[in-house]
């Protein structure tokens, strides 16, 4: 099935260019940009319609009308990408980007990687980030570490944090909202620009009950809700020194506490706190009469976890599991624009040194059976970058980055891409490929479980090869230049060296591989002013290289069906229909109706959310909103086990003065 479905989307993007997704990877000089205009791969703003990737992005009017309250809820938008969480707000949340594993995306803050160096694989939690500071979210997908290094194996996401308006004093913003679940929004800021100096300060919280993680079908649960209370606070200050020159800090505080469950039965004393700060320096300038941007960003940002058990009436255990990982980071970049030279203008070069160390310390679990690492490892890496702009249509690009991890042999990774504009036909034909790499977690290579499991400090990074291909196509009906806009991209790429156990099941070694290919369709449809529809499909092959089985929590296809409507001026809806094809589980994730688990893979069932936002200004100032989630009350389980929350309705109000 999965190959008849991947060849039926090969015909039909072979028949149809389709949408390419937009969107923005983030770049070591930060700049507040046009809406229009994104930092590309290159680490250069240009314009959105020129940038040789698949890139959404999804801004601030996105997350209010659309009504994200989450990082998870937006993300499950995005054309490629795949969520797969374990519960609700706060509790674990992996994305697996075209296939690729649930480590290799690298999560970003305004340019600052915040990947958790104390979580086993590295990885980033997604169901722990609340939107309220947030103006944006950038998604690149494809292989990115000629920029970004680790870890941007299937691709790389950016949140930026809110701003100063440059042409306020003072602006006061805030949110009021509750509803099913006794859940609470609180939120509050205060940003603007007084002469050279700007400044932002927000702070907000987030509270549910929650409802029950676990599965209804199995015979023996609790019914037990989890609840969770999330608290966030930024503070941002800048000052422009001169015009081109510019200091700014910024330092954000993230805490959570949730109720955690586990499968086949509730854990009705299980909970979690989670705790992040980061902060940075930076300054850029612009020299040689603006030909040359020079940055230089100090950052830290600290990740701090404990999971509590207590004694319950199902187990008479105590256990305090304790996670603490910190990264400092220095990171140079540059930009420098290129004389034209004949045919060709337009040009950039961008170059810059980054380094970066992280410390892990933690313990887990009881004896003998204690999960322990102490350790810490540093990271240097050089980058460079060239573009240019040929006979005023076709936009070529190439970048190349040599990383160095301690201990261990570096590793150099590139990328190209092209974007050919086709005016005549209103179509724009891209085409990019390249490599990228994942090094082994500190947990890998130094942790340790009591005397039966030690990691392997000798692990080789994870690798990968990668191309995609793609077209859009606008088309003009009834008077209206961009009616209807349809694309596709085709995906391809193999990843080797996979780390996985060894026979013994005491060490980790570098055995796996996974082939990987699929397509993203798409198809705007604008038939008048106030009504503007989008359909995206998704279609996975992810196999392991050995097996040819296919990998576990990536599905055969992902749909999402969204609307704007606006049938009068300042009422906004917005439906959405997600739906998630069926995917295998991994052996022992699977479990029976009765509890038992399953020693082979079993397939997770498909399933459909319904969600619908509506949102309306009482004044020019004040919006009132409406947020319902999985109206049909689905019990779709997007991991085994784990059931999706249940119906929810959200009312409230938001301000801006």
């Amino acid at each position: 099935m999965r190959r008849i479905l991947l060849s039926t989307a090969a015909i039909l993007a072979s028949a149809m260019p389709v949408l390419a997704q937009t969107a923005a990877s983030p770049s070591a000089l930060e700049a507040i940009v046009l809406p229009d205009t994104i930092v590309t791969a290159t680490g250069l703003p240009t314009p959105l319609a020129r940038v040789p990737a698949s890139i959404t992005v999804i801004d601030r009017r996105a997350i209010e009308e659309n009504g994200f309250a989450n990082l998870a809820e937006a993300l499950a938008t995005v054309p490629g990408l795949r969520i797969a969480q374990s519960g609700g707000p706060g509790q674990q949340a992996s994305v697996f980007i075209r296939g690729n594993s649930s480590r290799s995306t690298l999560v970003l803050m305004d340019g600052v990687p915040v990947n958790d160096p104390s979580d086993a694989n590295g990885a980033f939690n997604f169901g722990n980030e609340t939107l309220f500071d947030i103006e944006r979210i950038e998604v690149l997908r494809g292989p990115a570490s000629s920029l970004y290094g680790s870890a941007a194996v299937g691709g790389v996401i950016n949140l930026v944090t809110r701003r100063a308006p440059p042409d306020r004093q003072v602006m006061p913003y805030g949110e009021l909202a509750g509803g099913s679940q006794r859940t609470l929004r609180a939120g509050g800021g205060v940003a603007g620009t007084i002469g050279a100096f700007d400044y932002l300060a927000s702070l907000n919280n987030v509270s549910t009950q929650g409802s029950n993680a676990t599965a209804s079908r199995f015979w023996r649960t609790l019914g037990e809700a989890d609840g969770f209370n999330g608290t966030n606070a930024t503070a941002r200050l800048g000052y422009t020194v001169t015009p081109g020159t510019r200091i700014e800090g910024l330092v954000r505080w993230r805490e959570n506490r949730t109720g955690v469950d586990s499968v086949p039965r509730d854990d009705p004393n299980f909970t979690a706190d989670d705790r992040r700060w980061m902060g940075q320096i930076r300054g850029e300038s612009t020299l040689l009469d603006g030909r040359w941007t020079t940055g230089l960003r100090l950052a830290v940002t600290q990740d701090r976890r404990t999971y509590t058990n207590l004694p319950d009436i199902l187990s008479t255990a105590r256990t305090q599991d304790y996670y603490r990982g910190t990264r400092q980071s220095v990171d140079w970049g540059n930009v420098v624009r290129l004389p034209s030279l004949g045919v060709a203008d337009e040009g950039a070069i961008t170059f810059g040194v980054n380094y970066a160390h992280e410390e892990v310390t933690s313990f887990a679990g009881n004896a003998p059976f204690r999960t322990t690492v102490n350790a810490k490892q540093d990271t240097t890496a050089g980058h460079v970058a060239i573009q240019y702009r040929f006979w005023d249509r076709l936009d070529v690009t190439g970048g190349v980055r040599y990383d160095n991890v301690s201990d261990f042999t570096g590793y150099t990774s590139w990328r190209v891409g092209a974007v050919l504009a086709v005016p005549e036909a209103n179509m724009r034909i891209r085409a990019s490929g390249g490599t990228a790499f994942n090094a082994p977690s500190l947990y890998q290579r130094f942790g340790a479980i009591g005397t039966t499991f030690r990691g392997n400090p000798n692990l080789r990074p994870e690798t990968s090869i990668g191309y995609e291909f793609g077209a859009e196509m606008d088309i003009p009906a009834f008077g209206q230049p961009r009616f209807s806009t349809i694309g596709f991209t085709f995906f391809q790429s193999r990843v080797t060296d996979l780390i996985n156990f060894n026979a013994r099941f005491n060490s980790l070694v570098n055995v796996a591989s996974a082939n990987i290919k699929g397509v993203e369709l798409a198809w705007s449809l604008r038939p008048a002013p106030w009504l503007t529809t989008d359909l995206s499909w998704t279609i996975t092959d992810a196999t392991d290289g050995q097996t040819g089985l296919a990998l576990p929590r990536r599905p055969e296809s992902v749909v999402t069906i969204s609307a704007r409507i606006e049938p009068i001026r300042g009422l906004v809806i917005t439906p959405q229909i997600l739906f998630t094809g069926r995917s295998p589980e991994g052996a022992f994730a699977s479990y029976r109706d009765n509890g038992t688990s399953l020693t082979f893979p079993a397939n997770n069932k498909s399933g459909t959310l319904f969600n619908l936002t509506a949102s309306y200004p009482i004044t020019p100032q004040i919006t009132a909103f409406f947020e319902g989630r999985n109206l049909t009350d689905s019990k779709w389980e997007p991991v085994n086990g784990f059931q999706t929350p249940g119906r929810t309705a959200i009312i409230g109000t938001r301000f801006v003065f």
